[in-house]
């Protein structure tokens, strides 16, 4: 009896050690923004700069615990045309994957449209967090996403390799960045 006693009590913390980290990393950190403190830019291509585009029906998500957990999906009027002759494209698109609850953003889906020429992906902000580059993309219906994804300084920085030249000081780079911006 006390073999069984042991085993059951390795299952039960097995179960909820795993429940615990299925939690943790699924909906623990992530916070649903309040849509009037979120705004939607893209970089302009004549300033250089972040501006505010016409973004409604606007819902997004964000953790402190990563600077990529960041996804958001919006509505816009804005048409493709004046879009990308505006502001800043953005080359490679990865769309990360959200938590199923947020079931607006699906990543999947919204990569097979960029690849198959069906939105444009466009810089939200470079380095919006140091090697965080902030992406959004538009649908031809107006639809719109945002996330965030390491740009190749953020790569370098993350899997150790020397970073380029061209790279900012990680030690000089303070950029304060709250939840809700952008």
């Amino acid at each position: 009896m006390t073999g069984r006693a042991a085993i059951i009590l390795m299952l039960l913390t097995a179960l909820l050690a795993g429940g615990g980290i299925y939690y943790s990393q699924v909906y623990a950190y992530y916070t649903e923004l309040d849509p009037s403190e979120v705004t939607v830019e893209l970089t302009s291509l004549s300033t250089g700069q972040p501006e505010a585009i016409i973004a409604e029906n606007i819902r997004a998500i964000d953790a402190n615990s990563s600077p990529i957990r960041y996804r958001a999906c919006f509505e816009t009027t804005m048409s493709e045309a004046m879009l990308s002759e505006t502001y800043v494209a953005f080359d490679k698109p990865v769309p990360n994957v959200a938590p199923g609850w947020f079931s607006c953003f699906d990543a999947n889906a919204i990569g097979e449209a960029l690849e198959e020429g069906q939105g444009l992906a466009f810089l939200g902000e470079r380095n919006i967090q140091y090697g965080v580059d902030r992406v959004v993309a538009i649908m031809p219906d107006g639809r719109g996403y945002a996330w965030q994804q390491l740009n190749s300084c953020g790569e370098k920085l993350y899997d150790g390799s020397p970073a380029d030249p061209s790279c900012p000081d990680p030690a000089n780079f303070a950029k304060p960045v709250s939840a809700g911006s952008n």
